[in-house]
């Protein structure tokens, strides 16, 4: 059984920081991209941060400069470093893991969420 299992979210002050982890287990296959998204009350999901196998990562205009995606293909993860974080962050973030079960056909399996709450 798949799972991407996620942690380190919570209420932070703006300003602050928070550093997301995202752990996959029961891929026997090497991942490709990982990433994560968000979506906040009322909003569209939308695109947070994608980082390739060989380290190429891309940013969402709006948190370009404060955050920043990392992995570690040993522990099969993926992080999210939060800093100076604004209430418009606000939103259940959704990490992401996508393999070539099939030849051709990546599949992309989703963690449960976790959720960034950022007061002002």
């Amino acid at each position: 059984q798949v799972q991407l299992v996620e942690s380190g979210g919570g209420l932070v002050q703006s300003g602050g920081s928070l550093r997301l982890s995202c752990v996959a287990s029961g891929i026997d296959l090497s991942i490709d991209i990982m990433g994560w998204y968000r979506q906040a009350l009322g909003k569209q999901r939308e695109m947070v941060a994608t980082i390739t196998s060989g380290g190429r990562a891309n940013y969402s205009d709006s948190v370009k400069g404060r955050f920043t995606i990392s992995r570690d293909d040993d522990k099969k993860a993926a992080y999210l470093q939060m800093a100076r974080l604004e209430p418009e962050d606000t939103a259940a973030y959704y990490c992401h893991a996508d393999a070539q079960i099939t030849p051709g056909r990546p599949v992309r399996f989703w963690g449960q969420g976790t959720q960034v709450t950022v007061s002002s």
